[in-house]
């Protein structure tokens, strides 16, 4: 890990002020902020509205880049090419708060600002006990079906009911559920249903080996009944034209649907029958983070555009213009969120779901799991055999991070 932050701080400072376009604003202009971003043409007009509104004395310009990670991972602190923030998902925190180029978020807010968000936000915003991210809004994923074929009377409320389902709905064709179910950020939810998880806040591998091994076995059934070929664009289409009963999916597929004519239905994730627990997908915190140069060198600014985001306005407005689901919990009282199916499917998950992980060691077990997946089940190899050989895999990939 030190050689990888080392040798990252200096590119920082090989590149300098020519870096990646290096559109920061004037160090000494303490009024302007650049924030970086990878957002919808939506969100950001919705937040250059409020914000024009709410902090008029600021400059505030938004920045969208493609590869925002990697850019960020250039430029450091640089003040001459860095951001003053970004606005990005929780679960690259753990590297930047590494690289040691990202400011503690309390601090900078009001006292009693984060009294009213939702735990699981602030949980994922964490790193090391440390809060490094202003939560704005979170994603999960939904169990959606299409009520042409599953009536709201049968939805699976277990897993068991979900396999009968299945059993009862599937061929010719058509198939009763569909999911990407050889992904690893899909097949979490079912790996978290049998209370095992894909990597420990230490950074320890499958902390409960039987656990990952009990879901995969359990959840082989489950994929025979499903097409061998599970992209994200073979489920979506099977599931858009009609011929998947249900899915599990994002909140970024419903307006697809609702363009394809469904009758798209939402319901709670179904209990895994032997544990009594529910499928727990991963969760997406999309939030501020403060680079430490601004939260040095433009303070007074940087707490001005923090205040104002922490009003529950900000969250409803993003709701309602893009369905996003507020991360504070004082948003939900507003009659039109609290209208939205979809706003609403998302904040009754998000008491069973889990952050995604925001270690530096995770970027590692993507290619672990997936690889654990197809081993699993698409080439029919042996589950304990296929779950040691991806341990290893895992033990060394982490060690080379070292």
């Amino acid at each position: 890990m030190k050689r990888l932050i080392a040798a990252t701080l200096c590119a920082c400072m090989l590149l300098g002020l020519t870096a990646c376009g290096a559109q920061a604003a004037n160090p000494a202009d303490t009024n302007k902020l650049v924030i970086w971003h990878d957002k919808e043409d939506a969100v950001i007009a919705t937040l250059e509205a409020y914000l024009s509104q709410s902090v008029p004395d600021l400059e505030i310009e938004f920045e969208k880049k493609t590869s925002l990670t990697d850019s960020l991972k250039l430029v450091g602190n640089d003040p001459g090419a860095a951001p003053d923030l970004f606005i990005f998902a929780h679960d690259k925190i753990g590297v930047f708060a590494e690289m040691g180029i990202l400011a503690p978020i309390e601090p900078l807010l009001e006292d009693g600002a984060l009294e009213h968000y939702l735990p699981m936000t602030l949980d994922a915003a964490a790193y090391k006990d440390t809060l490094y991210q202003l939560p704005l809004y979170f994603e999960t994923l939904l169990f959606m079906y299409n009520r042409r074929y599953m009536q709201d009377g049968e939805v699976p409320s277990t897993t068991e009911e979900l396999y009968t389902y299945m059993e009862n709905n599937t061929g010719r064709g058509r198939y009763g559920f569909v999911e990407q179910h050889s992904t690893a950020y899909y097949s979490a939810a079912w790996i978290h249903g049998f209370g095992g998880s894909i990597i420990d806040e230490s950074g320890t591998p499958f902390p409960n080996p039987q656990a990952v091994k009990d879901a995969l076995s359990y959840h082989l059934k489950f994929v025979k009944l499903m097409p061998g070929e599970t992209e994200y664009n073979t489920v979506n289409t099977l599931f858009l034209e009609g011929k998947a009963d249900a899915t599990i999916g994002g909140p970024w597929m419903v307006p697809s649907a609702r363009e394809a004519g469904i009758d798209l239905g939402i319901a709670p994730m179904p209990t895994v029958d032997s544990t009594g627990q529910a499928l727990a997908p991963y969760s997406g915190v999309q939030g501020v983070h403060v680079l430490k140069y601004a939260a040095e060198n433009k303070t007074e600014a940087v707490k001005t555009l923090l205040a104002a985001l922490t009003d529950p306005a900000v969250g409803t407005a993003l709701a309602l213009a893009s369905g996003c689901a507020p991360a504070n919990a004082l948003c939900y009282d507003d009659p039109q969120v609290a209208g939205d199916e979809l706003v609403q499917a998302m904040r009754a998950t998000a008491e069973i779901a889990v952050p995604m992980p925001n270690i530096p060691e995770m970027d590692v077990m993507w290619t672990v799991v997936s690889n654990l997946l197809t081993d699993v089940n698409l080439s029919g190899k042996d589950i304990d055999e296929s779950f040691q050989s991806a341990l290893e895999q895992a033990d060394n990939l982490i060690a080379g991070m070292q």
